[in-house]
């Protein structure tokens, strides 16, 4: 939730009935942009992501969801139980006066609710994500982030040929299809409001998020018949290139594959001999005496502090980066320069410094997003301001759990 009419999509109103990440997280997306989004949560439970490592702790009461102080701000949070035929008549009332849903229950479920896209407005920008998509054999299983990876073919590639596949370190697919789904949504807003033939039904799936971004993958497979593999962190066709250890324990990534980036890496390291030896003279050399070069690179890389390293690279052009920890990134003067890193002010916790929005609008700049609310924190807020429930209408509906 950003101040009223500020950003691109400001006057758009966007829903977020999602659970954990990845339609929770397109609809932030679209609030980072102005949108008005209203989290609709289960009354006495909320969403799943609170309940969620780590916590905070809080005086007095149970630790308090970091994941959700996340993934939760930017919004404002109402209750209501979707089950119960009275909160499908509420939940349609607030459909009336909203351009974009954000769903990720299991394929039919909000139809057996009767709030499919069929019985919703023609209006309506409908983002549906799932793990396999809405139609297909595989549509009605169920599934969570990793399966999206597997079955989208990244977790194959992911990991030391050696080894057993490795999951990433977050959890890519749910937070890739919630950018790919805001950016259809967008693209979708704009064709309805240009009078192209209203609004439009996103189909997500986790694995076609994945899928889309596997680079030559499957085209090597349809035409070389190549199967692709684990690589770890280097690549067949190209060195130097790996994530080489420091003496104070670090782990520094350089990119040197290029004639012209080795050229320079050598003279970083003080070793213009390598670039006239024969066997690292080309690229094509150098990734055939991989196992070579790269042991070289690592002697030096490895006799040095990673500040030392990086401090060569970059006298002599050569892409460097260290691998960073979150302290190393609270530390970095060129994120805090940048304001890469927000204070949220959080209403259970207090300030949290965040993500900052991304990416940046530098005419526009984004407001820092508002805190995750409290469970049913704007229900009178939403249900009665903005939809015209009586104080005992919503008194009714809470005592029979509806809200």
């Amino acid at each position: 939730m950003t101040p009223a009419g500020h950003g691109p999509l400001a006057g758009i109103r966007v829903v977020d009935v999602g659970t954990r990440i990845s339609a929770p997280f397109c609809a932030g997306l679209l609030g980072e942009l102005g949108a008005d989004v209203i989290k609709v949560e289960l009354p006495g439970e909320g969403d799943f992501m609170r309940t969620m490592g780590p916590f905070a702790p809080v005086e007095g009461g149970p630790g308090y969801s970091l994941s959700w102080s996340v993934e939760g701000r930017g919004r404002r949070g109402v209750t209501c139980d979707l089950r119960q035929p009275e909160g499908q008549d509420l939940f349609k009332r607030l459909m009336a006066t909203t351009d974009v849903l954000c769903e990720n229950f299991r394929p039919g479920t909000m139809e057996r609710w009767g709030l499919g896209p069929d019985d919703l407005s023609d209006d309506l920008v409908y983002v549906r994500i799932s793990v396999f998509g809405q139609s297909g054999p595989y549509a009605p299983r169920p599934g969570l982030d990793r399966l999206g990876i597997a079955f989208g073919g990244l977790l194959h590639l992911t990991g030391e040929p050696d080894r057993p596949p490795v999951r990433p370190g977050v959890t890519i697919s749910d937070y890739l299809t919630g950018v790919f789904a805001a950016f259809a949504a967008v693209s979708a807003l704009y064709g309805r409001d240009a009078g192209e033939g209203g609004g439009e039904v996103i189909d997500a799936a986790l694995y076609g998020a994945v899928l889309r971004v596997l680079e030559w993958t499957l085209a090597g497979y349809d035409r070389l018949g190549i199967v692709r593999r684990r690589e770890g962190n280097r690549l067949s066709h190209s060195a130097p290139l790996d994530n080489y250890p420091t003496a104070d324990g670090s782990f520094v990534c350089i990119v040197a594959g290029s004639d012209a980036n080795f050229t320079r890496l050598c003279g970083a390291m003080e070793r213009p001999d390598l670039v006239t030896e024969a066997r690292f003279a080309t690229l094509a050399e150098r990734a055939a005496h991989g196992d070579e070069i790269n042991a070289i690179v690592a002697a030096w890389t490895s006799s040095l502090t990673s500040e030392e390293v990086t401090a060569r690279c970059v006298a002599h052009d050569v892409p460097v980066g260290t691998a960073y920890s979150a302290a190393d990134i609270f530390a970095d003067p060129h994120m805090r320069a940048r304001d890469d890193l927000v204070a949220v002010d959080d209403p259970v916790i207090g300030a949290v410094h965040q993500q900052a929005p991304f990416p940046r609008l530098t005419r526009h700049p984004t407001p820092v997003p508002a805190g995750a609310p409290r469970l049913g924190q704007h229900n009178r807020e939403v249900w009665c301001e903005l939809l015209g429930l009586t104080e005992a209408e919503l008194s009714g509906l809470r005592e029979r759990g509806v809200v």
